[in-house]
């Protein structure tokens, strides 16, 4: 009869203990939930010194610094793990230089690889990183020619240095603010056809050219996005997404941030403490050679047309109340489909090949290295944050407009942001039709092939209007 009691007991004990933790669980949970949304941004120079490669080694290296280079970032707080977004003032981050970033950001941060975006703004005039082909280019021989990696591993320890820093400087968000407006005279599409519907006249980022000066805009997103936190009535932070190639003219070795750059310093003059994060939109077919023609003096006027739109965007601002409930993040990881053209053997025999040309050299070793993870299953994370009623879709490789505003459709009611040019292993990424039409960006320079467009219109359907 005694032992008989003490097995009765046992179990209602285990039983009431159970409750109490699960309720404590519970409890501890909610009171998470409860604490407010909480944000730190930073900043960090990251301007190369003289002599350093620029756009991964195929112009001219640095001969002077016109204008200095930045990253920037924001960390979102009490959402779950911390959230990390990073604008980087380089043509590119690519392959494993994704990988390091994120994981030494992850490490730094308290949070996993797989809720870091890392994004470039694809200025020209600038450093290419990819740290896994630059691993192959060395083992070729081929040292330094890609970028001064002295400089690339002090731009990542200061800059992860000072995202540690801003956690001690956390501010709370009660509102976010949504802004858009047109930006005149600035983006254009970069591919004009024939009646053969074939691209007939590519409009590069600046043209001479009187037919392609003559020729319509085309397809664009013509809206310059404005995402901004507040904490009451006082703004914290400005979020901008603009689809374009950023360049005013380049290759001469003089160092800059270009008419992105630039614009983003204007409107951060007009709204004086607010830090200002901007992101190149879906620009990958998208360019200025309607409106540039190349000389030097149409940069502040590129800048200054794309900072009006921002000050437009501003002056639009909605606020609306925003919680750490209303943040949620969604990821996807994505292999995409490789071009058929990319051939291991050639490309290997270009790289090993001391009498090629090095910037032919630099081109195999990153068609090799992209090639080689992707046979080997590397995929690439395609994410979203949701912030309200906001999107923000993060996107790899030179994008094509067409995306972004295909995210756009799919979430109608939202305000939807786009950031491309984050890994840009895959160089161009154009639609299905664009494989069959030729031109610049499909038919020379994308490393992808033509079943793209519906590997990633899954994904964005997968993705975009879903909190789940």
């Amino acid at each position: 009869m005694h032992r008989y009691r003490n097995h009765s007991v046992l179990p209602l004990f285990v039983f009431l203990c159970s409750v109490l933790i699960l309720n404590g669980s519970l409890q501890a949970e909610k009171s998470s939930q409860q604490q407010p949304l909480q944000i730190a941004t930073f900043q960090c120079d990251i301007t190369p010194p003289l002599g350093s490669p620029l756009c991964y080694g195929h112009i001219t290296p640095a001969k002077e610094i016109v204008d200095p280079l930045s990253a920037r970032g924001i960390i979102f707080l009490n959402a779950g793990k911390p959230i990390v977004l990073l604008a980087l003032d380089w043509v590119g981050a690519n392959n494993g230089a994704q990988d390091v970033w994120k994981q030494r950001l992850a490490a730094a941060l308290g949070t996993s690889v797989d809720r870091c975006a890392v994004h470039c703004l694809h200025q020209h005039d600038t450093p290419g990183v990819d740290i896994s082909t630059n691993a192959l280019l060395e083992q070729n021989g081929l040292k330094e020619v890609m970028y001064d990696t002295a400089y690339v591993e002090d731009v990542m320890q200061r800059t992860i240095a000072a995202a540690k820093m801003s956690l001690q400087q956390t501010q709370p968000v009660s509102h976010i603010g949504a802004g858009k407006a047109k930006v005149a005279q600035f983006a254009s599409n970069r591919r004009i056809l024939g009646t053969d519907g074939k691209v007939k006249i590519v409009r590069f980022s600046s043209s001479r050219n009187p037919a392609a000066i003559a020729a319509p805009e085309g397809t664009i997103d013509p809206y310059v996005r404005m995402i901004s936190l507040w904490n009451k009535d006082e703004p914290l932070v400005v979020l901008s997404y603009y689809a374009t190639h950023p360049q005013s003219y380049y290759g001469k070795g003089g160092v800059s941030c270009d008419t992105v750059g630039l614009a983003r310093a204007m409107h951060e003059k007009q709204t004086p403490g607010v830090p200002h994060i901007h992101f190149n939109g879906a620009g990958g077919n998208i360019g200025a050679g309607k409106y540039n023609n190349g000389d030097p003096e149409n940069r502040p006027l590129l800048a200054q047309r794309l900072a009006d739109g921002m000050q437009r965007a501003w002056e639009s601002t909605q606020k609306s109340p925003l919680s750490a409930s209303n943040v949620n993040w969604k990821v996807k990881p994505v292999l995409l489909p490789i071009r058929d053209t990319l051939d291991e053997i050639t490309l290997t025999s270009i790289l090993k090949n001391p009498q090629a040309k090095l910037t032919d050299r630099i081109r195999a070793a990153r068609d090799l290295n992209y090639l080689q993870r992707t046979k080997a299953g590397k995929t690439i994370d395609i994410t979203r944050l949701q912030l309200g009623d906001a999107q923000i879709i993060h996107m790899p490789g030179e994008l094509f407009v067409e995306y972004q505003l295909a995210a756009q459709k799919l979430a109608p009611d939202d305000f939807v942001c786009m950031a491309a040019y984050g890994d840009q292993g895959p160089g161009y990424i154009g639609t299905t039709i664009a494989y069959s039409q030729g031109g610049y960006e499909t038919g020379r320079v994308s490393r992808t092939a033509p079943e793209v467009e519906a590997t990633l219109m899954q994904t964005l359907k997968e993705l975009v209007g879903t909190n789940d």
